[in-house]
């Protein structure tokens, strides 16, 4: 009898929220069904592991790619429930628990772990609810795009920019806000997180195989997003010029790290949005520039499954091998001020 009263409590709050989603548009649109996508699978939803990930009846797990749920930083000890996540998971628990799901695949189908990467639709009779528009135009996640997985992405950032601009769920709290690429002392505190981080680029740099927007004329100690060569031709094709964005107002997204102060790596051109104009900084000779570290990107780590070296898996208490985070290895204490004197990678 409980079992009963359970399944039609939650029949009835996906009735709910089923409604919202169909008045934010989230129903599938010629948009998401213009995806290049490839046939359907299909699946019963058994459980809700997190605010993007699902269990399948047959056990199969599957991460909702491109959307990326609210989450604390890596390596996060505190106490306090970290905001919206629990509101992302219990919105996905009613929308998807026990219901009949289609997977559509873009271009990587399986992680490490063989979890499914899939774009995922709720089937209601000759209807479909796309997933990851749902929890994005609600503003319970946010667009989080890979090279080789950029299906559907367009289509998620214009309803994340419809959120945005609403300040709904993670735009309205400042646990997520976007931030300020002049912000260097709060970036370099927020090294081993994803953010969208905003602002003029000062100018255009090259070295060592890669391209560098700077934020700042010390480009020693600024904000900057470091492009591989090999990467170009793909920004080049979507209509970025990034040589000529000096002076362009942009939006970059991507895990912070360090490397001779903070730095996003933008590998595919989703990861950067070029803006309305802002006000042109003083014009600037960017100086030859040398590479900064080469290591692996902390955004490969995580995608990939694979601990950074020195770290170790976390995996929370009955989550077994569905979480596939890592603790990042611990930086060394830096000076609020002390970035700039940081010496240079040769």
């Amino acid at each position: 009898m409980l079992q009963g009263k359970a399944e039609v409590s939650h029949a009835v709050a996906r009735t709910v929220l089923v409604l919202i989603a169909w008045s934010l548009g989230a129903w599938l649109s010629p948009a998401g069904a213009a995806c290049d996508l490839s046939e359907p699978e299909t699946g019963t939803v058994a459980a809700v592991l997190d605010g993007e990930t699902l269990q399948l009846s047959d056990g199969r797990i599957v991460r909702l790619i491109g959307a990326k749920a609210p989450s604390p930083p890596l390596g996060w000890r505190g106490e306090d429930p970290w905001p919206l996540v629990d509101e992302a998971k219990e919105a996905l628990t009613q929308l998807a628990s026990g219901a009949e799901v289609e997977l559509k695949f873009g271009e990587r189908r399986t992680d490490r772990y063989g979890h499914a990467l899939a774009q995922v639709f709720v089937v209601s009779g000759a209807t479909r609810l796309w997933l990851q528009e749902a929890l994005v135009a609600r503003g319970l996640a946010r667009v989080y795009s890979f090279p080789d997985n950029r299906a559907c992405v367009s289509d998620l950032l214009a309803r994340e920019s419809q959120a945005r601009a609403k300040r709904l769920g993670v735009w309205g709290s400042s646990a997520y806000r976007i931030e300020s690429a002049e912000d260097v002392e709060r970036l370099g505190r927020l090294t081993h997180s994803y953010q969208l981080v905003e602002g003029t680029v000062a100018a255009v740099g090259e070295g060592g195989g890669r391209l560098y927007l700077n934020f700042a004329k010390d480009w020693r100690s600024d904000f900057t997003i470091s492009v591989e060569r090999k990467d170009l031709s793909a920004f080049t094709a979507a209509g970025i010029d990034l040589k000529g964005l000096a002076g362009s107002h942009v939006r970059v997204r991507g895990w912070v790290e360090w490397r001779n102060g903070p730095m996003i790596e933008a590998s595919h051109p989703e990861q950067i949005e070029v803006l309305p104009s802002a006000p042109a900084p003083e014009e600037t000779k960017p100086e030859p520039q040398p590479p900064r570290s080469l290591a692996p990107s902390l955004s490969e780590f995580c995608y990939r499954g694979v601990p950074p070296p020195g770290a170790r898996a976390r995996r929370p208490p009955n989550k077994g091998e569905v979480w596939e985070s890592v603790d990042p290895p611990r930086a060394p204490s830096l000076p609020l001020m002390g970035r700039a004197a940081r010496p240079k990678a040769e």
